[in-house]
């Protein structure tokens, strides 16, 4: 049994995340993935819309994933490669040549990012969206502040 092995936060699950781990689980027969907790997201200056509960549900609903291990630290890689006995590394390739120290345990392979998609344009495209509601609402309370002073 060939066991593959990745990592990531998954925060706003998309379709690039199923691609992903969808092309990472044709590599081998068992696919596993590391969802990042909140402290370590923390620590990398990162936070997430939903919890590290919530995110690594989501990901073990799909059906290319067989186990989901929180990841907690950088360093841990090498000791669940090694304690998974995990024949392949799968990381985007955004993150290449970062893991090729780790090709002595097992193969390490980049796959492409999905065109177009990302967590982060996706929160920078809700976030753009807020402020136009929140935009939206002043110019209601304005003009509602307006009709009262006519009012009175």
């Amino acid at each position: 049994m060939k066991t593959v092995l990745t990592y990531g936060t998954f925060d706003l699950l998309h379709h690039g995340h199923v691609r992903l781990l969808s092309r990472a689980r044709a590599l081998g027969d068992r696919l596993v993935v590391g969802v990042s907790t909140d402290a370590f997201n923390e620590g990398k200056g990162k936070r997430s819309l939903f919890p590290y509960e919530e995110r690594a549900e989501l990901v073990g609903a799909l059906r290319w994933v067989d186990e989901v291990i929180p990841e907690s630290t950088w360093d841990q890689k090498r000791q669940d490669i090694l304690r998974l006995r995990a024949d392949v590394l799968v990381m985007g390739d955004d993150w290449r040549g970062r893991f090729d120290d780790l090709s002595d345990l097992c193969e390490v392979v980049y796959l492409p990012r999905t065109p177009i998609v990302s967590t982060t344009s996706l929160k920078a495209t809700l976030s753009e969206v807020s402020r136009e509601q929140v935009d939206s609402l002043k110019r209601a309370v304005d003009a509602l502040v307006q009709i009262v002073e006519r009012i009175r």
